[in-house]
Protein backbone atom coordinates (compact mmCIF):
# COMPACT_ATOMS: atom_id res chain seq x y z
CA UNK A 1 0.00 0.00 0.00
CA UNK A 2 2.38 2.15 0.70
CA UNK A 3 4.25 2.04 -2.50
CA UNK A 4 0.93 2.60 -4.41
CA UNK A 5 0.57 5.80 -2.22
CA UNK A 6 4.35 6.67 -3.11
CA UNK A 7 3.35 6.30 -7.30
CA UNK A 8 0.20 7.94 -6.53
CA UNK A 9 2.22 11.26 -5.06
CA UNK A 10 5.38 10.85 -7.53
CA UNK A 11 2.55 10.37 -10.55
CA UNK A 12 0.58 13.66 -9.49
CA UNK A 13 3.53 15.99 -9.18
CA UNK A 14 5.05 14.74 -12.37
CA UNK A 15 1.85 15.83 -13.87
CA UNK A 16 2.00 19.00 -12.38
CA UNK A 17 5.51 19.43 -13.27
CA UNK A 18 5.10 18.61 -16.91
CA UNK A 19 2.25 21.83 -17.44
CA UNK A 20 5.08 23.88 -15.43
CA UNK A 21 7.79 22.31 -17.90
CA UNK A 22 5.74 22.79 -20.70
CA UNK A 23 5.00 25.88 -20.25
CA UNK A 24 9.28 26.94 -19.56
CA UNK A 25 10.00 24.62 -22.52
CA UNK A 26 7.70 26.64 -25.04
CA UNK A 27 8.86 29.95 -24.01
CA UNK A 28 12.33 28.19 -24.33
CA UNK A 29 11.35 27.32 -27.82
CA UNK A 30 9.81 30.24 -28.88
CA UNK A 31 12.99 32.13 -27.70
CA UNK A 32 15.64 29.59 -29.61
CA UNK A 33 13.40 30.10 -33.01
CA UNK A 34 13.84 34.07 -32.62
CA UNK A 35 17.50 33.17 -32.32
CA UNK A 36 17.31 30.97 -35.17
CA UNK A 37 15.36 33.73 -37.65
CA UNK A 38 17.51 36.14 -36.04
CA UNK A 39 21.16 34.59 -37.35
CA UNK A 40 19.31 33.53 -40.49
CA UNK A 41 19.59 36.92 -41.50
CA UNK A 42 23.66 36.69 -41.88
CA UNK A 43 23.26 33.46 -44.10
CA UNK A 44 21.00 35.38 -46.31
CA UNK A 45 23.06 38.44 -46.99
CA UNK A 46 26.11 35.91 -47.41
CA UNK A 47 23.89 34.09 -49.92
CA UNK A 48 23.08 37.03 -51.74
CA UNK A 49 26.42 37.81 -51.84
CA UNK A 50 27.63 34.75 -53.20
CA UNK A 51 25.24 34.32 -55.77
CA UNK A 52 26.00 37.92 -57.08
CA UNK A 53 29.69 37.57 -57.05
CA UNK A 54 29.30 34.35 -59.36
CA UNK A 55 26.65 36.47 -61.70
CA UNK A 56 29.83 38.98 -62.10
CA UNK A 57 31.88 36.37 -62.42
CA UNK A 58 29.86 34.76 -65.39
CA UNK A 59 29.46 38.43 -66.76
CA UNK A 60 33.24 38.95 -67.08
CA UNK A 61 33.77 35.58 -68.76
CA UNK A 62 31.32 36.60 -71.27
CA UNK A 63 32.75 39.15 -71.58
CA UNK A 64 36.89 38.62 -71.85
CA UNK A 65 35.77 36.20 -74.69
CA UNK A 66 33.72 38.99 -76.34
CA UNK A 67 30.62 37.31 -76.80
CA UNK A 68 29.16 41.18 -75.04
CA UNK A 69 30.66 44.76 -75.06
CA UNK A 70 31.86 46.82 -72.18
CA UNK A 71 28.85 48.76 -72.36
CA UNK A 72 26.19 45.61 -71.51
CA UNK A 73 28.07 43.73 -68.98
CA UNK A 74 27.90 46.84 -67.03
CA UNK A 75 24.54 47.14 -67.53
CA UNK A 76 24.22 43.41 -66.68
CA UNK A 77 26.16 43.97 -63.57
CA UNK A 78 23.76 46.68 -62.18
CA UNK A 79 20.49 44.98 -63.02
CA UNK A 80 22.25 41.64 -60.68
CA UNK A 81 23.40 44.03 -58.24
CA UNK A 82 19.78 44.98 -57.96
CA UNK A 83 18.17 42.38 -58.04
CA UNK A 84 20.31 40.41 -54.94
CA UNK A 85 19.75 44.38 -53.50
CA UNK A 86 16.12 43.57 -53.63
CA UNK A 87 16.23 40.00 -52.75
CA UNK A 88 18.25 40.95 -49.61
CA UNK A 89 15.38 43.93 -48.44
CA UNK A 90 12.91 41.00 -48.90
CA UNK A 91 14.01 38.69 -47.30
CA UNK A 92 15.29 40.25 -44.36
CA UNK A 93 11.61 41.91 -44.18
CA UNK A 94 10.45 37.96 -44.40
CA UNK A 95 12.18 37.24 -41.35
CA UNK A 96 11.80 40.13 -39.23
CA UNK A 97 7.77 39.88 -40.00
CA UNK A 98 8.11 35.75 -38.86
CA UNK A 99 10.35 37.41 -35.66
CA UNK A 100 6.96 39.59 -35.19
CA UNK A 101 4.75 37.17 -35.17
CA UNK A 102 6.45 34.64 -33.36
CA UNK A 103 6.56 37.34 -30.80
CA UNK A 104 3.27 37.94 -30.59
CA UNK A 105 1.14 34.62 -31.41
CA UNK A 106 3.74 32.04 -30.27
CA UNK A 107 3.86 29.97 -33.75
CA UNK A 108 5.14 30.22 -37.12
CA UNK A 109 5.07 28.10 -40.27
CA UNK A 110 8.64 27.63 -41.96
CA UNK A 111 12.07 27.51 -40.51
CA UNK A 112 14.57 28.29 -43.71
CA UNK A 113 17.65 27.20 -41.44
CA UNK A 114 16.81 23.18 -40.85
CA UNK A 115 13.27 23.08 -43.25
CA UNK A 116 11.72 22.30 -40.16
CA UNK A 117 7.68 23.40 -39.12
CA UNK A 118 7.84 24.36 -35.22
CA UNK A 119 4.55 25.11 -34.23
CA UNK A 120 4.21 26.47 -30.48
CA UNK A 121 0.76 26.37 -29.35
CA UNK A 122 -2.48 24.95 -31.48
CA UNK A 123 -3.43 26.93 -34.73
CA UNK A 124 -6.80 28.17 -33.50
CA UNK A 125 -8.35 28.31 -30.47
CA UNK A 126 -9.39 25.17 -29.03
CA UNK A 127 -8.08 23.50 -32.23
CA UNK A 128 -8.39 19.56 -30.39
CA UNK A 129 -7.08 18.26 -33.16
CA UNK A 130 -3.98 20.17 -33.41
CA UNK A 131 -0.40 19.51 -31.06
CA UNK A 132 0.74 21.54 -28.09
CA UNK A 133 4.12 21.76 -29.62
CA UNK A 134 5.25 20.33 -32.84
CA UNK A 135 9.06 19.93 -34.35
CA UNK A 136 9.11 18.48 -37.44
CA UNK A 137 9.79 18.25 -41.27
CA UNK A 138 7.80 20.81 -42.72
CA UNK A 139 6.54 18.47 -45.79
CA UNK A 140 5.31 15.63 -43.46
CA UNK A 141 1.96 14.91 -44.14
CA UNK A 142 -0.97 16.18 -41.71
CA UNK A 143 -3.00 13.06 -40.92
CA UNK A 144 -6.14 13.52 -42.71
CA UNK A 145 -8.23 12.41 -39.85
CA UNK A 146 -7.60 12.65 -36.26
CA UNK A 147 -10.37 10.93 -34.29
CA UNK A 148 -8.63 10.50 -30.80
CA UNK A 149 -7.05 13.55 -29.14
CA UNK A 150 -6.01 13.70 -25.21
CA UNK A 151 -5.56 16.27 -22.38
CA UNK A 152 -5.08 16.53 -18.66
CA UNK A 153 -8.08 16.72 -16.33
CA UNK A 154 -8.45 18.76 -13.34
CA UNK A 155 -11.27 19.12 -10.97
CA UNK A 156 -11.84 20.65 -7.74
CA UNK A 157 -14.92 21.60 -5.06
CA UNK A 158 -17.26 20.75 -2.74
CA UNK A 159 -17.71 16.88 -1.05
CA UNK A 160 -19.80 15.42 1.46
CA UNK A 161 -21.92 12.04 2.48
CA UNK A 162 -24.96 10.96 1.30
CA UNK A 163 -26.46 9.05 4.59
CA UNK A 164 -28.99 6.51 4.29
CA UNK A 165 -32.19 8.08 5.56
CA UNK A 166 -30.64 11.15 6.34
CA UNK A 167 -30.26 14.35 4.42
CA UNK A 168 -27.31 17.10 3.58
CA UNK A 169 -28.44 19.68 5.61
CA UNK A 170 -28.19 16.50 8.27
CA UNK A 171 -25.09 15.90 7.07
CA UNK A 172 -22.00 15.14 9.71
CA UNK A 173 -19.54 17.09 7.79
CA UNK A 174 -18.46 20.27 7.26
CA UNK A 175 -19.92 21.69 3.74
CA UNK A 176 -17.65 24.77 2.95
CA UNK A 177 -15.03 22.92 4.60
CA UNK A 178 -15.10 19.58 3.15
CA UNK A 179 -13.34 18.82 -0.55
CA UNK A 180 -12.51 17.39 -3.56
CA UNK A 181 -9.79 17.38 -5.93
CA UNK A 182 -9.03 15.10 -9.14
CA UNK A 183 -6.18 15.51 -11.25
CA UNK A 184 -5.61 12.85 -14.60
CA UNK A 185 -4.88 12.48 -18.12
CA UNK A 186 -8.04 11.90 -20.71
CA UNK A 187 -8.37 10.31 -23.91
CA UNK A 188 -10.99 11.54 -26.42
CA UNK A 189 -12.27 9.29 -29.47
CA UNK A 190 -14.81 9.95 -31.94
CA UNK A 191 -17.40 7.33 -32.17
CA UNK A 192 -19.02 7.65 -35.68
CA UNK A 193 -17.03 8.21 -39.02
CA UNK A 194 -19.17 11.18 -40.40
CA UNK A 195 -20.27 13.44 -37.49
CA UNK A 196 -18.54 14.20 -34.10
CA UNK A 197 -21.47 14.61 -32.13
CA UNK A 198 -20.79 11.54 -29.70
CA UNK A 199 -17.27 11.16 -28.29
CA UNK A 200 -15.53 8.36 -25.45
CA UNK A 201 -13.72 10.03 -22.85
CA UNK A 202 -11.30 7.95 -21.23
CA UNK A 203 -8.57 8.13 -19.03
CA UNK A 204 -7.11 7.71 -15.67
CA UNK A 205 -7.33 10.02 -12.48
CA UNK A 206 -6.37 10.10 -8.99
CA UNK A 207 -9.04 11.60 -6.63
CA UNK A 208 -8.86 13.12 -3.07
CA UNK A 209 -12.20 13.15 -1.40
CA UNK A 210 -11.73 14.86 2.27
CA UNK A 211 -14.38 15.47 4.72
CA UNK A 212 -14.47 17.80 7.62
CA UNK A 213 -16.67 16.26 10.78
CA UNK A 214 -18.72 18.79 12.64
CA UNK A 215 -19.02 18.93 16.39
CA UNK A 216 -15.39 18.11 17.46
CA UNK A 217 -15.12 14.68 15.99
CA UNK A 218 -13.15 12.09 14.43
CA UNK A 219 -13.08 9.16 12.63
CA UNK A 220 -12.51 5.96 15.68
CA UNK A 221 -11.78 2.35 13.77
CA UNK A 222 -13.30 0.19 16.51
CA UNK A 223 -12.41 -3.15 14.70
CA UNK A 224 -16.13 -3.89 13.26
CA UNK A 225 -16.82 -0.71 12.31
CA UNK A 226 -15.51 2.73 12.10
CA UNK A 227 -17.52 5.49 13.76
CA UNK A 228 -17.23 9.39 14.49
CA UNK A 229 -16.54 10.22 18.28
CA UNK A 230 -15.71 13.47 20.51
CA UNK A 231 -12.43 14.27 20.60
CA UNK A 232 -11.19 14.79 24.10
CA UNK A 233 -9.51 18.14 23.87
CA UNK A 234 -10.50 21.25 21.54
CA UNK A 235 -10.22 20.42 18.09
CA UNK A 236 -8.93 23.19 15.52
CA UNK A 237 -9.16 21.15 12.64
CA UNK A 238 -10.28 17.35 11.86
CA UNK A 239 -10.02 16.26 8.17
CA UNK A 240 -10.80 12.98 6.88
CA UNK A 241 -9.24 12.08 3.26
CA UNK A 242 -9.55 9.03 1.02
CA UNK A 243 -6.74 9.17 -1.83
CA UNK A 244 -8.37 7.12 -5.22
CA UNK A 245 -7.17 5.88 -8.41
CA UNK A 246 -9.98 5.66 -10.77
CA UNK A 247 -10.32 4.94 -14.59
CA UNK A 248 -13.78 7.51 -15.64
CA UNK A 249 -15.13 6.79 -18.79
CA UNK A 250 -18.05 9.20 -20.20
CA UNK A 251 -20.35 9.59 -23.19
CA UNK A 252 -19.54 13.03 -24.31
CA UNK A 253 -22.80 14.68 -26.55
CA UNK A 254 -22.50 17.67 -28.32
CA UNK A 255 -22.35 19.88 -31.76
CA UNK A 256 -19.10 20.64 -33.17
CA UNK A 257 -18.31 22.77 -36.33
CA UNK A 258 -16.40 20.72 -39.20
CA UNK A 259 -13.31 22.24 -40.95
CA UNK A 260 -12.30 20.99 -44.18
CA UNK A 261 -9.67 21.00 -46.02
CA UNK A 262 -7.54 20.43 -49.40
CA UNK A 263 -6.14 17.01 -47.56
CA UNK A 264 -7.64 16.69 -43.73
CA UNK A 265 -10.32 18.20 -41.83
CA UNK A 266 -11.04 18.47 -38.37
CA UNK A 267 -14.00 18.94 -35.69
CA UNK A 268 -13.65 22.40 -33.88
CA UNK A 269 -15.97 22.10 -30.59
CA UNK A 270 -15.01 25.81 -29.97
CA UNK A 271 -18.16 27.68 -28.84
CA UNK A 272 -19.99 24.72 -28.22
CA UNK A 273 -21.80 23.28 -25.12
CA UNK A 274 -21.02 19.75 -24.15
CA UNK A 275 -22.30 17.34 -21.65
CA UNK A 276 -20.48 14.20 -20.33
CA UNK A 277 -22.43 10.93 -18.65
CA UNK A 278 -20.76 8.17 -16.83
CA UNK A 279 -18.83 6.61 -14.33
CA UNK A 280 -15.50 5.49 -12.81
CA UNK A 281 -14.27 2.52 -11.23
CA UNK A 282 -10.71 2.04 -9.29
CA UNK A 283 -9.20 1.25 -6.14
CA UNK A 284 -9.09 3.05 -2.61
CA UNK A 285 -4.98 3.85 -2.34
CA UNK A 286 -5.04 4.41 1.14
CA UNK A 287 -7.37 6.90 4.19
CA UNK A 288 -5.60 9.47 6.83
CA UNK A 289 -6.84 11.97 9.17
CA UNK A 290 -5.38 15.35 9.83
CA UNK A 291 -5.91 16.55 13.37
CA UNK A 292 -4.72 19.38 15.06
CA UNK A 293 -5.52 20.76 18.24
CA UNK A 294 -3.95 22.50 21.33
CA UNK A 295 -2.35 21.12 24.26
CA UNK A 296 -0.90 22.43 27.86
CA UNK A 297 -0.50 26.03 25.29
CA UNK A 298 1.06 24.32 22.85
CA UNK A 299 -0.46 23.73 19.20
CA UNK A 300 -0.26 19.66 18.51
CA UNK A 301 -0.71 18.27 14.96
CA UNK A 302 -1.43 14.50 14.40
CA UNK A 303 -1.44 12.79 11.16
CA UNK A 304 -2.93 9.37 10.96
CA UNK A 305 -2.69 6.83 8.74
CA UNK A 306 -5.00 3.74 9.07
CA UNK A 307 -7.37 1.34 6.97
CA UNK A 308 -10.28 2.30 8.82
CA UNK A 309 -12.87 -0.05 7.19
CA UNK A 310 -13.00 1.80 3.70
CA UNK A 311 -14.14 0.14 0.66
CA UNK A 312 -11.22 -1.00 -1.29
CA UNK A 313 -13.14 -0.95 -4.53
CA UNK A 314 -14.34 2.14 -5.88
CA UNK A 315 -17.23 2.93 -8.67
CA UNK A 316 -19.76 5.50 -8.85
CA UNK A 317 -21.45 7.96 -11.58
CA UNK A 318 -20.18 11.08 -13.00
CA UNK A 319 -21.54 13.70 -15.03
CA UNK A 320 -20.38 17.12 -16.48
CA UNK A 321 -22.29 20.09 -18.49
CA UNK A 322 -19.81 22.67 -19.59
CA UNK A 323 -18.78 25.63 -22.42
CA UNK A 324 -15.35 25.18 -23.60
CA UNK A 325 -13.21 23.95 -21.08
CA UNK A 326 -14.77 24.38 -18.22
CA UNK A 327 -17.89 22.23 -16.92
CA UNK A 328 -20.03 22.10 -13.76
CA UNK A 329 -18.84 18.26 -12.35
CA UNK A 330 -20.88 15.97 -10.16
CA UNK A 331 -19.79 12.57 -9.07
CA UNK A 332 -21.28 10.02 -6.51
CA UNK A 333 -19.73 7.04 -4.92
CA UNK A 334 -22.20 3.63 -5.52
CA UNK A 335 -19.88 1.96 -3.02
CA UNK A 336 -20.18 2.68 0.80
CA UNK A 337 -17.38 4.67 2.04
CA UNK A 338 -16.93 1.80 4.96
CA UNK A 339 -17.84 -2.09 4.87
CA UNK A 340 -19.05 -2.92 7.76
CA UNK A 341 -20.79 0.14 9.28
CA UNK A 342 -24.26 -0.42 9.64
CA UNK A 343 -25.42 3.08 8.20
CA UNK A 344 -24.61 3.12 4.67
CA UNK A 345 -22.45 6.08 3.56
CA UNK A 346 -21.86 7.13 0.19
CA UNK A 347 -19.56 9.59 -0.94
CA UNK A 348 -21.04 12.84 -3.94
CA UNK A 349 -18.61 15.69 -5.04
CA UNK A 350 -19.82 18.63 -6.77
CA UNK A 351 -17.91 21.15 -8.46
CA UNK A 352 -15.85 22.22 -11.67
CA UNK A 353 -14.05 21.02 -13.97
CA UNK A 354 -11.31 21.87 -16.54
CA UNK A 355 -10.48 19.79 -19.58
CA UNK A 356 -6.59 21.40 -20.66
CA UNK A 357 -6.31 20.62 -24.02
Amino acid sequence: MKSLITLTITLTIWLLASCLANAQETGHDTQTSIEQLTNLKEKIIQEEKEALKAEVESINARLQSENIQESEAETLKKEAAEIHALNIENRLAIIDNKVALLKRNGSIEEDEVNGMIIRIGSSGKNSENENVLYIGPKNKKRKYDRRTTSDMVFAFGLNNVITKGESLQDSDFKVAGSRFAEIGWAWKTRVFKNTNFLRIKYGVSFQFNGLKPTDNRFYVDTGEQTELQTYPLNLDKSKFRMDNLVVPIHFELGPSKKEEHDDYFRYKTENQIKIGLGGYAGINLGSRQKLKFEEDGEDQRLKLKADYNTNKFIYGLSAYIGWQGVAVYAKYDLNTIFKNNPIEQRNVSLGLRFDLD
